[in-house]
């Protein structure tokens, strides 16, 4: 098939086609092993803070009750079934590295309406039980909120698991852990060499 499809290119634009075609490969593929995309098909909260942006909230989150019953993912993509919450993370994951690539992230990073609905989602699966039977407030959609017949979550519980303060200011030197480096360590020593 491919020498098919081939014989119906002139021979000149054969080898630049396949060095274009390399570049195209190789260059995508170093953008996938410098942005550590495959951290992103996790659970693990570190892979985050991959963006230095997100250092704060990691750190709002790490000192939450929080920290030791849920990860990033347990409230921010949806739990129904794993296409959904895959296709969620990959819609949500573009459109940050998007806003990050061209410098137009807020101060204040807050959730959209969508990731909104999907948190609150979350805090009721989560809490059903306490909701239900311990202190029968019942449960709202974030649909719910928006219409004005009830308050979401965070409207009450403020600095659940993050504060309202988080900004890129508020912990300017914020511990977290860093992301292990991307280079090999064979060019590392390559580098020092030199």
């Amino acid at each position: 098939m491919i020498k098919k499809l081939l014989s119906h290119i002139p021979n000149q634009f054969i080898v630049p086609l396949f060095v274009v075609g390399g570049i195209i490969v190789g260059l995508g593929g170093y953008s996938v092993y410098m942005s550590r995309a495959h951290s992103y098909l996790s659970d693990d909260p570190a892979a985050c803070i991959n963006c230095h942006i997100m250092t704060p909230y990691y750190q709002s989150w790490n000192h939450s009750s929080h920290a030791q019953w849920a990860t990033c993912n347990d409230c921010h993509v949806p739990q129904d079934n794993i296409l959904n919450k895959y296709a969620f993370k990959a819609k949500d994951g573009l459109y940050h590295a998007a806003v990050f690539t061209i410098n137009g992230e807020p101060q204040v990073i807050r959730p959209r309406d969508e990731s909104y609905g999907v948190i609150m989602d979350n805090c009721i699966r989560c809490h059903t039980q306490l909701n239900t039977e311990f202190v029968n407030t019942g449960m709202i959609n974030y649909c719910d909120v928006q219409e004005g017949k009830g308050k979401a979550c965070w409207d009450c519980h403020t600095q659940v698991p993050h504060s309202k303060i988080s900004n890129l200011s508020s912990s300017p030197n914020a511990i977290v852990p860093l992301p292990a480096s991307p280079v090999p360590e064979w060019l590392k020593k390559r580098m020092n060499k030199n």
